[in-house]
């Protein structure tokens, strides 16, 4: 996910998970979301433990909570991923109570964007982590193809065959063998809201695109710019750009987008950009310096400020509650509304980080194990700014009922959602900052008035990313 986020559930997913589950039910996922969700993301130094067999150490099982585990006393791991600030130090209370359960030493290593080429370096200096969070199912297969990933084993499967639907199980395998365990997902179609702005404008939550553009400018009017944008980090132009595509294209087209079995010169591209750039093209609308803005700033600068703050409204998923200050309360001074039906329905964009194992062995094996119980998944959701996949985690670990509504909503969905489009592409094009479509977007948002150009540019460089 990239919020790092994923994700966006590219944020970046956040990141953004993508691989090619055939999901043909959005309609009622989106029905399902819109209603429920609030109307509503190692170089082992253990010597033993680092052969693929896994066989070698103590045999002894700690069982607690849950899921039992291994005893690993001795045994040293990695485990790399994009996260920073508070997402990295939510996830370290995690890798803590594995290590209090095992015995086992995890070091957290932090990645950086593209993560494939920074995994790639590791590989190639002989120090690849145990473990890498990947935010995009695209980066999995890729992970595959070069011969880096191994396969997720008995007791991961287990795990993931008991807490998690079939299609969070299908996007983390390649040529049907399981290699991903998703530990976190991302709703990517919500849009935040500062409480008072609207208030003291007397607007009221949209559900539709003309609705959203009516309350835009009833905001404006009242003398606070509409919407903050976080330019500076193309994937959440992707995140826009996903939400109108799929309400508006539907998602038989945004499969096949997905995939390149369409172009992006199709009229289908054309209306979902002619659409963004009803918002896009006011630059009232948007608040100032939106292409220096990165994530964390286009959240907080909604909700500092008092009764003025430099934006009303910003894009994006569920994991933006840890970029809310905590003078702001969420449900009450922070509120969020699904992600407005362009078309007939309203979108459900997720998108999600999986844990993959570069170094196949029997720490490796149970931390992915780990990964995949709710004991795990528990322990960071009553951190907030997270959601997981894993359907057995109580909805009452959550911390506050606006997160309770979009976990639930996430899990009743069960197999009817998409995966966030930019992550399931090649990283070359939809993930790696300044180049593909991260860069092609920020360009448009630049120059909303050039749509076919954007569409040339993007036909050219999707071409090039899937060959073809």
């Amino acid at each position: 996910m990239r919020m790092t986020s994923s994700t966006i559930l590219k944020r970046r997913s956040p990141e953004r998970d993508k691989a090619t589950p055939q999901h043909r039910r959005a309609a009622k996922a989106a029905a399902a979301v819109a209603a429920g969700a609030l109307a509503l993301s190692l170089t082992a130094c253990g010597g033993d433990d680092k052969d693929s067999s896994g066989s070698p150490g103590n045999t002894e099982e700690a069982a607690a909570g849950n899921v039992t585990l291994p005893k690993l006393d001795g045994t040293s791991l990695e485990i790399a991923a994009v996260w920073t600030g508070a997402e990295q130090a939510n996830f370290k209370k995690v890798l803590a109570e594995f290590e209090k359960r095992t015995g086992a030493k995890v070091t957290f290593v932090p990645a950086q964007d593209p993560i494939i080429n920074f995994i790639g370096s590791k590989v190639a200096g002989g120090q690849p982590p145990d473990i890498v969070m990947l935010p995009q199912p695209g980066a999995i297969k890729q992970a595959v193809d070069r011969g880096w990933a191994k396969p997720i084993g008995t007791e991961a499967q287990k795990e993931l065959g008991e807490n998690y639907s079939q299609g969070w199980q299908d996007i983390g395998k390649v040529g049907g063998k399981q290699y991903g365990v998703y530990y976190k997902a991302a709703n990517k179609s919500l849009i935040w809201y500062n409480n008072q702005v609207f208030e003291n404008a007397g607007a009221s939550e949209p559900e539709t695109w003309p609705d959203l553009l009516k309350t835009a400018q009833t905001v404006y009017d009242s003398g606070v710019t509409p919407f903050s944008v976080g330019g500076a980090e193309g994937w959440t132009l992707t995140d826009w750009f996903e939400n109108v595509y799929l309400s508006q294209a539907g998602p038989e087209k945004y499969d096949q987008l997905a995939k390149h079995e369409i172009k992006w010169t199709d009229p289908s591209v054309k209306d979902a950009l002619t659409t963004l750039a009803q918002v896009w093209g006011k630059p009232d609308y948007i608040a100032k310096g939106a292409l220096q803005t990165d994530f964390p700033a286009s959240v907080t600068q909604v909700f500092t400020g008092g009764d003025q703050p430099k934006a009303a409204m910003v894009a994006a998923g569920d994991f933006a509650q840890v970029n809310i200050p905590t003078s702001m309360k969420i449900g009450t001074d922070a509120k969020v509304f699904p992600f407005p039906a362009v078309g007939d329905n309203g979108p459900v964009v997720s998108g999600g980080d999986a844990a993959v194992i570069l170094e196949d062995s029997k720490g490796s094996q149970a931390l992915a194990t780990w990964l995949a119980s709710p004991d795990a998944a528990e322990i960071q959701a009553k951190l907030g700014g997270y959601l997981s996949p894993n359907k057995n985690v109580p909805n009452s670990a959550y911390p506050n009922a606006v997160q309770q509504r979009i976990a639930k909503a996430l899990i009743d969905a069960g197999d009817d959602f998409r995966f966030d489009m930019s992550d399931q592409a090649p990283q070359a094009f939809g993930g790696t900052p300044g180049k593909g479509e991260w860069k092609i977007l920020q360009d448009f948002l630049k120059n909303p008035k050039d749509v076919a150009g954007a569409q040339q540019k993007l036909e050219a460089e999707a071409a090039a990313a899937y060959g073809g």
